[in-house]
């Protein structure tokens, strides 16, 4: 038995044939692929942390954050869900120290296939976790941009033609047209753009695959809710993004409860 406690942070994830995953809580990181078929439980002790400032909070904000660091840090900065919305290339910014590293820095606009085709914005070191932490089956860059804003910039053009948005029950049921072509959707979309923002168009990048540690995937998926439910017993029966299967029926989605404080047993 492996027992593990602390506050959860998203999983971690290795690019390799199927993706590797390790629980992570607070200082302790367990690979979990090995324990696919096996039991495990899952207990929350009604205590949640705040994953900026670590101070005790009664509720959970944008994914672990207490709401004054939820106000106030640059990592739940608007632009972090709406890139077209980020100031630092004009000097404003939460913290511009953070958003030199963050926001002024490489990002990338990708075509990604989750529960249906997708445009989305990552910044360049985060290729391929995005995708990954998506559950994207396979994703192609279309666009390489010196910063966040112009990224935004053309993902909010994309949007009027392609979806930003996954459907998390099609994805964690793999309910997708799997021949849809990137390439294809690529090569239609850039001629959407205009002049300025064409320049930024990648015409040599080559489709990624990824692979998840799931043998088959569930008809019917419900989400297990720990502020109702506080624990959960069954089988680890996959793992896909950031959500883990339990008993082949049920999700749960360990980035949403960041910083919440769990005991899990891996029997």
């Amino acid at each position: 038995m492996v027992k593990l406690e602390g506050n959860i942070k998203k999983m971690k994830a290795e690019n390799k044939e199927p993706i590797q995953y390790s629980f992570v809580l607070s200082d302790q990181i367990i690979p979990i692929n090995e324990h696919i078929g096996s039991t495990i439980s899952l207990k929350w002790s009604r205590i949640i942390h705040c994953v900026k400032c670590g101070n005790k909070t009664n509720k959970s904000f944008f994914q672990g954050f207490c709401y004054p660091c939820f106000i106030n840090a640059p990592e739940s900065s608007e632009c972090i869900l709406k890139p077209e919305l980020c100031q630092a290339h004009e000097g404003i910014s939460r913290d511009m120290e953070w958003s030199k590293r963050h926001c002024l820095s490489d990002h990338y606009v990708y075509l990604s296939l989750t529960s249906g085709i997708k445009v989305g914005v990552t910044r360049h070191t985060q290729i391929p976790t995005r995708w990954i932490d998506q559950g994207a089956i396979k994703a192609l860059k279309l666009a390489q941009t010196p910063n966040r804003y112009l990224a935004g910039a053309i993902e909010v053009i994309l949007k009027n033609f392609v979806s930003d948005r996954t459907s998390w029950q099609k994805m964690l049921k793999n309910d997708v047209d799997q021949t849809i072509d990137l390439y294809q959707y690529r090569e239609t979309l850039k001629n959407d753009l205009p002049n300025d923002l064409k320049t930024y168009i990648l015409d040599k990048e080559v489709e990624q695959g990824l692979e998840y540690p799931i043998t088959q995937y569930p008809e019917k998926i419900k989400s297990i809710n720990f502020e109702k439910v506080g624990e959960y017993e069954g089988v680890l029966t996959g793992i896909k993004g950031q959500y883990i299967y339990l008993d082949n029926q049920y999700v749960v989605n360990m980035r949403k409860y960041s910083g919440y404080y769990f005991q899990i047993n891996l029997l």
